[in-house]
């Protein structure tokens, strides 16, 4: 009896996730950083390098918003599922991950949805938190 509940909540939890535009594999994370000294001039032309890059070429990527004021700087990304998330890490490693870590100190990560192992040992270095999905929607 308990499989069978077991199954029936998750086709729910599923389905609703579905109904609303959001896939029951979406993961998010936010990350909060500070623009490292003597690096402001150089935020801009790196963010809208990374910016059109993650459009162009990856299409599982479904948010990449960058907001600051000041030398504060949050990132909300959204992909489609841990593919796509993993798809973009490996993109950023090899693309810009020494420029960006040389311009930003990240001071969190929290990470949101069914994060996968893969992206976990990624985001290990950053020490992130982790809140998978327990109910809610999206317009």
């Amino acid at each position: 009896m308990k499989y069978l509940q077991l199954i029936g909540a998750t086709f729910l939890f599923a389905g609703s996730a579905l109904a609303d535009g959001h896939s029951a594999d979406d993961v998010h994370w936010h990350i909060t950083m500070t623009v490292n000294s003597g690096k402001a001039d150089a935020v801009k032309p790196l963010l809208d390098r990374m910016v059109s890059a993650t459009q162009a070429n990856e299409p599982g990527a479904l948010t990449y918003d960058y907001m600051g004021e000041g030398d504060q700087v949050h990132i909300y990304e959204r992909y489609a599922d841990n593919a796509a998330a993993m798809t973009h890490m490996g993109n950023f490693g090899a693309n810009f991950a020494e420029e960006f870590l040389g311009t930003f100190t990240i001071t969190s990560v929290v990470v949101y949805g069914p994060a996968g192992d893969d992206l976990k040992e990624g985001l290990a270095p950053f020490s992130p938190t982790y809140f998978p999905q327990i109910s809610g929607f999206s317009r």
